[in-house]
C-alpha cells in the first residue's frame, strides 16, 4: 500500500511533561507518548511533526499534527485506538487522511494561544496547573488597551526569551483579547507565528499593568526597548493553552471547539487569514 498523510487534533495537559518535543535524555514528553501509541496502532515507528512546539508546563486544546504511515486503519483506529495507549492527561480529539503536500507546520496560516488567568483571594486546588493564579485584582479594560499595542508587525525582542534561536524577532499579531468569565481572565492571541517566551511575556507586562504596577502606556515602551531586561517577569506556563492552528480549506483539517473546554463558548469574530 501507499504511503498515507494522516492530520491528527491532539489535546494535552502539560503539567507532567518536559514538554511537546521528544528529548535524548530520560523524560517524559508529548510527542514521545504520542509517537509509541501511534506505532502500537501502524504496527511500525511513526514520527509526528506537530504545528507549534509547546514549552515543559504548557497545554493545548487542539495541536496539530500529522504522520504518513503504509498501513490501512480506519479512522476510528486513529482516534479511539490510540487513545487506549495514551496516558489519560493526553487524548486524540479527531484524525483524518489528509493531501500529500499537508505539512502541520509549514502549511499553518496563524497559531492561536489563550493564556488563563484565575482571579481570587485564595490559590485554586481543581486546575492548579491548568491556570496562572493570581491574588491581585486586575483591571481588564487597562490590559485590552494595553495589547492594542501589540497587533500588528513588530519586533518583539522585548518579549521573547534571552534564549529565542529564532532568526527574527519580528512577527505580526493579528488579533489579541482580553476578555473576562466570571473569575478567569483570558489573554487571546493570535499570529503568524510567536517566538519563545512571547506569550508568556506578555502575560507578564499585562497581569502588571492589570494590577495598576505601570501605566498603560508601559507595555508599549517594552516594545519600543526592543530590550528583553526591560519587560518584566516571564509568567508561569500553567494557564498557557495551544487553542487552534488554521490551514487553507481545501485540507479540510478538522476543527474542534475553541478551547480549553471549561472556558464559555466564544462567538468568533470574522477575519481574514494571512496569504
Amino acid at each position: 500500500m501507499s504511503k498515507q498523510k494522516v492530520v491528527l487534533v491532539v489535546e494535552y495537559d502539560g503539567a507532567v511533561y518536559k514538554g511537546w518535543q521528544a528529548q535524548k535524555f530520560d523524560v517524559a514528553t508529548v510527542q514521545e507518548c504520542l509517537e509509541e501509541a501511534l506505532s502500537k496502532i501502524a504496527n511500525h515507528p511513526v514520527t509526528v511533526i506537530c504545528a507549534g512546539r509547546t514549552d515543559a508546563g504548557v497545554h493545548a486544546s487542539a495541536q496539530v499534527v500529522h504522520f504518513e504511515t503504509e498501513s490501512d486503519r480506519p479512522i476510528r483506529a486513529w482516534t479511539l485506538g490510540v487513545n487506549t495507549n495514551l496516558p489519560p492527561d493526553i487524548s486524540v480529539k479527531a484524525a483524518r487522511v489528509v493531501d500529500a503536500d499537508f505539512h502541520a507546520r509549514f502549511s499553518a496560516q496563524s497559531r492561536r494561544y489563550r493564556y488563563v488567568i484565575y482571579q481570587s483571594e485564595f490559590r485554586p486546588a481543581v486546575l492548579g496547573k491548568g491556570v496562572t493564579w493570581t491574588h491581585k485584582s486586575l483591571d481588564v479594560a487597562a490590559m485590552q488597551r494595553a495589547c492594542e499595542f501589540f497587533k500588528g508587525t513588530h519586533d518583539f525582542t522585548s518579549y521573547r526569551a534571552v534564549g529565542c534561536q529564532a532568526k527574527s524577532p519580528v512577527r505580526t499579531i493579528l488579533n489579541f483579547s482580553v476578555d473576562q468569565y466570571g473569575q478567569y481572565i483570558v489573554l487571546d492571541v493570535r499570529a503568524n507565528a510567536f517566538l519563545h517566551h512571547m506569550i508568556r511575556n506578555f502575560a507578564g507586562v499585562l497581569m502588571t499593568i492589570g494590577a495598576g504596577e505601570q501605566p498603560v502606556e508601559w507595555a508599549k515602551q517594552v516594545l519600543d526597548a526592543k530590550d528583553r531586561s526591560q519587560g518584566g517577569v516571564t509568567a508561569p506556563p500553567y494557564g498557557l493553552y495551544f487553542v487552534d492552528a488554521e490551514y487553507p480549506s481545501h485540507f479540510e483539517v478538522p476543527k474542534p471547539p475553541l478551547g480549553p473546554h471549561f472556558l464559555p463558548f466564544k462567538v468568533e469574530p470574522e477575519y481574514e487569514l494571512p496569504r
